[in-house]
Order: structure tokens, then sequence, then C-alpha cells
């Protein structure tokens, strides 16, 4: 009991210089908001047909003969002009189609648009993500399509729904949309992955955990030891039932758990209305799986990486890369960081008193 209560302490300790620093952080960035207004963010957007082209072209050169290298980089520089008249050629074609409202000819040319999502706890990207989407939406079309490269092990409920939502912009607007995983796309990660009409998945990326959980220390006793009362007042029967300082009832556990399990059925309907081809309880037990498992229980479509997936794509369409960039200040990149700190510490505590089973390789 007094180890357990020594390591109580350490963690009140660590959370207090945690939250000393955010205090800090956050007194900057105020000021720093009132002197300056901050940077929208505004819109890279990179064609990665070209990127691949001239990768592409780079290694055939490199792997040549010297002596026949002159003959081969002319002879590209004419291919280049060549395709360069056909595209201006399709393209003025095409746009004459939509001026006269022709729908017989040969539709123009395909494109994919590549969005980029790496998740933390609070799904942060998301204010990005939906810069990304609105902006895609202006020009896509039913004929056009958007990956969304995906990495997230999950974390707040409301933060990965409405990341979910936005990528439902997509599907609502009837354009196709693939998600690739080639890491993980657990918890909050998966609740968005299966929105998409397609879910590509690497053979060791790990897909599911569909369950909720929820965990806090409880210090109560170690408080009395030092005679030290704490208090909290509510109005409304059930607005705390759990506390890290306060004493825990049978009662407001009760209550917690009950909503935990309402949470983990609104999450089972939410992923069985867009896969309904899953046998939910079989999966929705908060277990995951790796890429090869997940397709052969139909979490997932197909198993590749989306480095294949995406040259497989540039032979077809034009492929575009779109991020919202957002330069950030000293004082935000301060905050980040502050941020950041706090949500390892956090995993890494995490992990360790759950006893993570995940392997390593």
């Amino acid at each position: 009991m007094e180890f357990l209560a020594e390591y109580g302490l350490f963690l009140a300790k660590v959370a207090t210089v945690v939250i000393a620093v955010v205090i800090i952080v956050s007194a900057v960035v105020t000021v720093g908001q009132k002197k300056q207004q901050a940077d929208k963010g505004h819109l890279e957007i990179t064609p990665l047909n070209q990127q691949f082209n001239d990768m592409s072209e780079a290694m055939l050169i490199a792997t040549m003969d010297e002596a026949l290298q002159k003959a081969e980089e002319k002879k590209l520089h004419k291919a280049k002009k060549k395709q360069a008249k056909l595209d201006k050629k399709r393209d003025k074609k095409a746009s004459k189609q939509a001026d006269t409202g022709d729908s017989e000819e040969t539709q123009a040319r395909s494109r994919v648009f590549v969005l980029n999502f790496n998740g933390n706890i609070s799904a942060s990207a998301t204010s990005h993500l939906r810069e990304e989407i609105t902006a895609v939406l202006t020009q896509a079309t039913a004929n056009d399509e958007v990956l969304v490269k995906l990495e997230s092990p999950g974390g707040m409920v409301h933060s990965y729904g409405l990341a979910s939502s936005q990528l439902d912009r997509i599907r609502k607007a009837q354009i196709p949309l693939t998600v690739c995983v080639d890491k993980v796309a657990a918890s909050g990660g998966y609740m968005m992955a299966c929105v998409a009409d397609k879910i590509l998945a690497a053979p060791f990326a790990i897909i599911g955990s569909i369950g909720v959980v929820a965990q806090l220390p409880n210090f109560n006793r170690v408080l009395k030891k030092h005679d030290v009362d704490y208090e909290i007042l509510t109005a409304g029967k059930y607005k705390r039932t759990m506390t890290m300082f306060g004493e825990n009832t049978t009662k407001g556990r009760k209550k917690f758990v009950e909503d935990l399990e309402d949470i983990h059925q609104l999450f089972k309907a939410h992923v069985s209305s867009r896969r309904p081809q899953l046998d939910i309880e079989k999966i929705a037990t908060g277990e995951t799986w790796y890429g090869s498992q997940a397709l052969e229980m139909a979490m997932v479509d197909d198993v590749q990486t989306s480095d294949e997936y995406l040259v497989t794509r540039i032979q077809e369409a034009d492929v575009y890369e779109v991020a919202y960039v957002h330069k950030k200040k000293l004082y935000e990149r301060l905050g980040i960081a502050a941020e950041e700190s706090a949500d390892r510490l956090l995993l890494k505590w995490w992990t360790r008193l759950t006893q993570d089973s995940h392997k390593q390789v």
C-alpha cells in the first residue's frame, strides 16, 4: 500500500508539471494571438504523376551505358513534348464538351486526390482534413476518386466522430472514397476507415479495436491518509459519475459503465451501417487484427500498401496530393510540442498500466 501511495504521489507530481507547462504555454499563446493574427493557412497541391515519371526517368538514365545516355535524354524530351501536346488537345476537347453539353464524347481523364490523416488522441488533424475536403469537393466529380492515407490508433469519441463525418461528406457527394492503412487504423481510426467505399491495408497493419475504454487513477485513499479533504459539488444526478480524487460509488461506476456501453452500441451501429457484410458481434470485441487477417473477416477489401495502389492509379489517372498547410508561429509550435509531449506521456503510462499485448518485431 505504501508503494501505491508513493506511486500515486509521483503521478500527481507529473500531472502538476504537465499542467504547469500547459498553463505557461497557453499564456504565451494568448499574448501572441493578441499581438498578431494567426496565419489562416493555404493549400499545397502536388502532381504525383510528374514526380513518379521524373523518378522513373532518373533511374533509367542512371542505369544505362554512358554512351547511350544523351540519346535517351533527347528521346525522352521529344516524348514529353509530344505528350504535352496530346494533353493540351485532350483538355481543350474536354472543355469544349463541357461547354456544349456533349456527353457522347469520351470523358476526360479521371483524377485522384490524395489526402493524409495522421491521428492523435484528440484527432487534431481534423482541422486540416476539413479544409482539404472542402477544397476537393469544389472540383471532384463522380468520375474522380479521393484517396485518404490514414494512420491512427484512435482517441476521443467526439473528435473521431467529427473526423468520420468529414469523410462522409465525400460519400454524400457520390465521389468514390478509398482509405489506405499502412500501419494502424484502430478504434477511432477504424471508425473513420469504415466510411470508405474501399479499405486497403498493408499485410501487417493493425485493424479493428471496435470497443470503448476509459480509465483513471483514484487518489482518494492517499488523500485520506494525509488528512486531505476533497469535495466535488454538482447539480444533476449524473453530472460527475467517476472522479480521480473523490470517493467513487458503486452507483457512479454502474452509470459510467452504462455510458460506455451506449457509446459502444453507437460505434457498432456506425460500422454496421457502412459495412453490412461484417459479423459485427464477432469483431466488436475490442480486439485487433493484422491486415491479412482483417481481409478474411471482411474488415478490409484488399491487402496492399498505399504505394502499391498509387503506382497503379498513376498509370490510369492524374494524381494530386492535396495538403492544407498552416505555417505555425513560435508560440503555436510551443503549444503543439507541449500537447504532443503530454500525449506521449499519457500513452506511455497507459501502455505500461494496461500491459499492451501487441507483439513487437
